[in-house]
């Protein structure tokens, strides 16, 4: 048996700005069997969540660059 779902999660390379999302959702909105669409704005949490994970991706480099210097 297979999976069925029902919804699918589109994550944006970068925060856009709400007019400049438009023409994505509208694609979005043609493609058969959608029936919504709706954009999450992006707040502080989001932010800080990216950094975070950014600072610790980041750290685990360096690690790895030190190391392979050694």
């Amino acid at each position: 048996m297979t999976d069925r779902y029902n919804a699918l999660v589109v994550v944006l390379g970068k925060n856009i700005r709400d007019d400049d999302a438009k023409p994505i959702i509208d694609a979005i909105h043609m493609i058969r069997g959608v029936t919504s669409v709706h954009g999450n704005v992006a707040d502080m949490d989001a932010y800080i969540a990216e950094q975070r994970a950014r600072a610790a991706l980041e750290a685990k480099l360096l690690k790895v660059l030190r190391e392979e210097g050694t």
